[in-house]
């Protein structure tokens, strides 16, 4: 029997028409959300990713301002940038588009973004506070935002009959983008989870052992069907160019397809997740700031 397609960019449709919805209801009280994209160089992978993100806001209705930076920029000349929209009250999130040139730390950069505009949710506070809760009642009442790719395959494993709590899942990669927050989001939502890596030993045991495989590893078509447990859900997070330059990702689609129960495709799975929950926590910020100052929308102080 072939596995179920998680048409991801079909979900992510119809969270964009939920958000325009919400976006409406804040410029009817006056406030128009939006979202500042910062990119650095000239990157035509890097630009093509922004130009989802700002094609997804005028869907749903929110403002995007753009900054297009030269590979020239320095440390602190970012810094002040990112630092100067975290003031700004008419801006309720930022994201900086990652990589950056590699004479530029990405750490640093993001330590001039206000938390509670980090939509991408990748700066040190996000993460230290997200890595401290234990639970999905704790992440709801923190009112932290979390990194975006997690949280576009949690709305993905919603569409399949998969509950977590219980459930044995695999996660391979161990990037503090990706992997890392992908596997505690599941350990907050009671998955038993391995967290896997170049060092790990017996990873095709780990694999066929799993109700679901998270695959972020950036290895054309690493997973093979001999290491998928029949009717599994397998994420695939991969964005590779194989032979011939094909688009193509992590799982080996085809064998894949005929032993997984659920599968995302490389392109139209995560990535369209990804970018509607870039607008779901800009919208989300917006609120959050609105709340703490009804009168003047302005955003809260910069941390």
């Amino acid at each position: 029997m072939a596995a179920k397609i998680l048409d991801g960019k079909r979900v992510a449709e119809g969270i964009l028409k939920g958000l325009r919805a919400r976006t409406e209801r804040l410029k009817k009280s006056g406030i128009e959300p939006t979202l500042a994209a910062i990119v650095v160089g000239r990157n035509p992978a890097t630009s093509l990713y922004v130009k989802k993100k700002i094609e997804a806001c005028e869907i749903v209705g929110t403002r995007a301002l753009e900054f297009q930076l030269p590979s020239s920029t320095t440390q602190e000349e970012l810094y002040e940038q990112l630092r100067a929209l975290s003031r700004d009250p008419q801006v309720h999130g930022i994201l900086l588009q990652l990589p950056l040139p590699a004479n530029l730390s990405a750490e640093k950069a993001l330590s001039g973004i206000s938390p509670v505009k980090d939509v991408d949710g990748l700066t040190t506070y996000n993460l230290g506070r997200f890595y401290s809760l234990k639970n999905r009642q704790d992440i709801e009442s923190a009112g932290v935002l979390v990194p975006c790719t997690a949280l576009g395959i949690l709305q993905l494993i919603a569409k399949t009959p998969l509950r977590l709590p219980g459930c044995r899942a695999a996660v391979i990669g161990r990037s503090s983008i990706v992997g890392m927050p992908v596997a505690h989001l599941l350990t907050c939502h009671n998955a038993t989870v391995t967290l896997c890596h170049s060092k790990t030993k017996d990873l095709d045991q780990i694999c066929r052992q799993s109700d679901l495989i998270v695959s972020a590893i950036g290895k054309p078509r690493f997973l093979k069907a001999g290491m998928i447990r029949r009717g599994a859900v397998v994420i695939d997070v991969g964005i590779n160019y194989g032979k011939g330059g094909k688009l193509c990702g992590d799982v080996d689609f085809k064998e894949a397809a005929k032993k997984a129960g659920y599968l995302t495709p490389v392109p139209g799975g995560v990535g369209p997740m990804t970018v509607a929950m870039v607008l779901s926590n800009t919208i989300l910020a917006a609120e959050r700031q609105i709340a703490k100052n009804p009168k003047t929308a302005v955003a809260a102080p910069v941390q």
